[in-house]
């Protein structure tokens, strides 16, 4: 048996521990970094990368087949699945030496190709090696969940870590689970020539305002994906190209491809959490507000914290851990200002509070400010006029911006600066935005805002009236 010491072990070499690695290396401190499987962790092997590549494909096609609206022929814009999967793996291997293990030794890091899980409260075991570590980073990230439905387990099906190996195009794509991943893959399948029905237990994209969920859900039925809500799988049953999906009420669906996406589980199952005196929680890991762990040499960050599961959230908290770790200054992790996009078309994205939650947390104080699609001319040349923004705004100042439409993923940014930085209407009101540009739209709802305090306001009406009578 191997014995070594370090300033930092991380267990994980997804975004969050990749961040924390090259951080703390960089700055001088000695790092061990455990990885058992891919470098580059879920997001890079199955998540956000592949996804957004097969989404581009979806795209593409559609594009093909809709292009009469610029004066350009229609086509068919037949989709050669296994091209777009060679595609998606080029997006793949393209982006992995970023997060590759000789990218990360040249940093100096002990990079180490092997699970590891807790002997004592600070030691920890990989292979053949035993690592003592001043503060140790669990990042080890989160895997599919997939839920006991009576049948299951004799069907096959696939999630987000086998799917973007199928090298034949699905003729019916059952998906059960209708929130991002599920709609995302629902239009990326559909748009490439697949029957799609979703079937979710609740209300599809049920954690997003249901104002803006609605027009992304009826562009998906328009370009034919068939969602069922309020259908909670009780049973599956069939084989491979001939399965049946049974909800509680008696609906039946039946298709030739299963794709399980119902949300994520923390992995944890190989650390021993006990043995390291870390405490689990219902969501993964339980922490702090400087993601402690209940071993205060331990960190837990990312998915496996048990919070918001998206990879900027892991990058987030690396920085948090690396102030408190490197020095020992104290350090927060904050949820306001953190963003989430869906990838459908018309995305679909969120910051800070909800319509409803702001007016929970709010009452009357909230004013709600709209501005929409149709009014910003790059969207009418672009056609993609369809979507609007609302922006919740206290005592002139946001707490909350809620889009869908097209680029909103990119369009929440200013509004999740403005939220980290407690920047007020007026601020955003004073950029200047070239035209024509998507990004009007932001400063044009700020305008909204302050419309009817300018030009409905008697006392503004009689100061310029004053003006124009008594000033030379």
């Amino acid at each position: 048996m191997n014995h070594i010491k370090t300033d930092i072990l991380i267990i994980g070499a997804g975004s969050g521990g990749l961040s924390v690695a090259a951080g703390a290396a960089q700055m001088g401190a000695d790092v061990v970094l455990l990885e058992g499987h891919k470098m580059g962790g879920d997001c890079l092997n199955y998540g956000c990368v592949p996804s957004k590549a097969l989404i581009a494909t979806g795209k593409a096609a559609y594009g093909q087949r809709h292009a009469a609206q610029f004066g350009v022929t229609d086509t068919e814009g037949a989709v050669d699945y296994a091209a777009a999967k060679d595609h998606v793996a080029d997006v793949i291997a393209t982006i992995a030496p970023v997060d590759s293990q000789e990218r990360f030794e040249g940093f100096g890091i002990n990079v180490i190709r092997e699970f590891g899980r807790f002997i004592s409260h600070n030691e920890v075991q990989a292979g053949d090696t035993v690592i003592k570590a001043r503060r140790i980073v669990i990042a080890t990230g989160s895997s599919p969940l997939v839920p006991p439905i009576p049948g299951l387990e004799t069907v096959p099906y696939e999630t987000n870590e086998t799917l973007f190996d199928l090298r034949e195009a699905p003729e019916h794509l059952l998906i059960v689970g209708g929130g991002p991943i599920g709609m995302e893959m629902a239009q990326a399948h559909i748009r490439m020539g697949c029957k799609v029905t979703v079937i979710e237990g609740g209300k599809a994209l049920g954690k997003d305002d249901p104002e803006l969920a609605e027009v992304v859900l009826s562009s998906l039925k328009e370009e034919g994906v068939e969602i069922a809500e309020d259908a909670l799988a009780s049973e599956i049953r069939g084989s491979a190209g001939v399965i049946e999906i049974e909800t509680k009420d008696g609906r039946i669906f039946k298709g030739s491809h299963l794709l399980m996406a119902v949300g994520r589980k923390s992995n944890t199952d190989k650390l021993d959490l006990e043995a390291g005196g870390v405490k689990p929680s219902r969501g993964g890991i339980e922490v702090d507000e400087s993601l402690r762990t209940s071993n205060k040499r331990v960190y837990a960050i990312g998915d496996v914290a048990g919070g918001l599961q998206f990879t900027h959230v892991a990058g987030y908290h690396a920085g948090v851990i690396i102030r408190s770790m490197l020095f020992g200054l104290p350090s927060k992790a904050k949820t306001a200002h953190i963003p989430w996009a869906t990838y459908t078309d018309p995305e679909l994205a969120q910051v800070g509070l909800t319509e409803a939650q702001a007016k929970e947390s709010h009452g009357d104080a909230v004013e709600v400010v709209r501005f929409h699609y149709s009014h910003n001319d790059r969207a009418i040349a672009e056609r993609k006029t369809k979507g609007f923004i609302k922006v919740m705004v206290v005592k002139g100042r946001p707490v909350g911006a809620s889009i869908v439409g097209y680029q909103a993923g990119e369009l929440i940014n200013l509004w999740a600066l403005a939220l980290a930085n407690k920047m007020k209407m007026s601020q955003i009101a004073a950029m200047v935005a070239p035209y024509p540009t998507i990004g009007e739209i932001n400063k044009r709802v700020a305008g909204a805002y302050f419309s009817p305090r300018l030009f409905e306001s008697g006392l503004v009406k009689r100061v310029v009236g004053l003006v124009q009578r008594f000033v030379p």
